[in-house]
């Protein structure tokens, strides 16, 4: 398993797919092997996820610079050294580290996930070298040419080597994995030569430690759910993207509600947590003239991020139209914490139409704001009433991280002719 993203990364979601696959693959009858760089690679790093990693599972660490941080001459640095990402020398450190992982312990299979693309370039010259079979997991798009005027990734040159990795992806690889059902109808038109059946779905899932002994303490100082507490709270967690979660049109409908006495501070508080963007959405609070009913809050643990949804009233989802083929991360584990869930989204998206399947329909149009203050108006109706919709435990046990790791078993098993333990 080739993957940047793992511990001791810190910060974000995106260590967490590996992450679930490594623990639950040994109980489908596999041995992770986890190549990954080493701490030096990220920014942030911390032990908080490392004991997480199970005891099944082999981790080599190589050494990857960061372009940007390690190879920078007064904050600038060949272009060509980033390409097809600014870990780029990883590949020169992980390629002998996983031949070596092959020779020692005979591998059934390579996997590898994007982002960053370097990982897929280690994986496709393992591939070479060994012969294995290839798995490529496409958790995000490495392209996106729906809109000629702004393709992404924008650089002509990235662009390309984009489209070239890609390209190398289809020649070699024994199955293309992706993660919402629009990404993978926008890899089989780009990738038409291949049939069907070359493409599999593996969505995002929730982790179920909560329920056990991993259970994080709820953070200092939250309250319980609205039976505790006078004033209502949403929470939105997770990075709050300038144009893909554009909070704009629902701060219009908060100033408003605000202005027309249907919202109040000592009744209703937005937290916006771990936005990533603090500074930019603080000034439009001023703007709005709404930092009194919306809080900018800091990053927490993963885990008391998780119980810090349990606790919330509800739980906002953004997620633009430009996003309609991706699902966030965070939708699962909204999922699981079994909280009311507001959506602001494209009804047209994949993201709508995964909690319309999971029975919730407290959704909203993001880039309107007289239809986010008529959802939100709803939504606080229907949750201060206790009737707001949740997802069923069996559809809830159906998005886990256990479930999508049976479901990569079955295609290892496939692409590598074994058969099921």
């Amino acid at each position: 398993m080739v993957a940047y993203h793992f511990p001791p990364m810190a910060g974000g979601s995106a260590i967490l797919r590996t992450l679930g696959f490594a623990r639950h693959l040994p109980d489908c009858g596999w041995q992770p092997l986890v190549l990954s760089p080493g701490p030096l690679a990220y920014a942030q790093h911390g032990g908080s996820q490392l004991a997480r990693i199970g005891a099944q599972t082999t981790v080599r660490r190589t050494l990857a610079l960061d372009a940007a941080r390690h190879l920078a001459i007064a904050g600038r640095y060949p272009r060509c050294l980033a390409l097809p990402d600014r870990w780029s020398s990883w590949w020169l450190s992980a390629v002998p580290a996983g031949l070596r992982l092959i020779r020692q312990y005979r591998p059934d299979a390579i996997w590898s996930t994007y982002p960053i693309a370097t990982a897929h370039l280690i994986a496709l010259t393992l591939q070479k070298l060994s012969g294995l079979p290839w798995i490529a997991d496409q958790r995000d798009p490495m392209l996106d040419d729906s809109d000629p005027l702004a393709p992404y990734p924008p650089d002509p040159r990235l662009h390309s080597m984009h489209a070239w990795i890609e390209q190398r992806i289809a020649a070699r690889s024994a199955a293309i994995v992706c993660t919402t059902p629009g990404a993978m109808d926008a890899h089989r038109r780009r990738l038409a030569q291949l049939p069907r059946d070359r493409f599999a779905l593996i969505e995002n899932g929730h982790d179920d430690e909560l329920d056990g002994e991993d259970a994080a303490p709820t953070p200092q100082g939250l309250p319980g759910p609205q039976g505790h507490r006078r004033r209502f709270l949403l929470l939105h967690s997770g990075v709050v993207y300038p144009s893909e979660r554009d909070p704009r049109p629902l701060f219009q409908a908060l100033a408003r509600l605000r202005r027309d006495g249907v919202l109040d501070a000592r009744t209703f508080q937005l937290v916006l947590r771990a936005t990533g963007h603090d500074a930019w959405l603080a000034g439009l609070l001023a703007d709005y003239g709404i930092a009194d009913v919306v809080r900018l809050a800091p990053l927490l643990p993963h885990a008391e991020a998780l119980r810090e949804m349990q606790g919330a009233d509800g739980l906002l989802l953004l997620q633009a139209a430009n996003c309609n083929a991706q699902i966030p991360a965070k939708l699962y584990e909204y999922l699981r914490s079994r909280r009311p869930i507001l959506a602001l989204t494209d009804l047209a998206g994949d993201s709508a139409a995964k909690l319309r399947h999971c029975g919730i329909d407290t959704l909203g149009q993001l880039a309107s704001s007289s239809d986010c203050a008529r959802a939100l108006q709803r939504f606080l109706e229907l949750a201060r009433q206790g009737r707001a919709p949740l997802a069923s435990p069996a559809t809830i046990a159906l998005q886990s991280r256990q479930a999508r790791s049976n479901a990569l078993a079955d295609l290892l098993d496939q692409v590598s002719h074994r058969s099921t333990p």
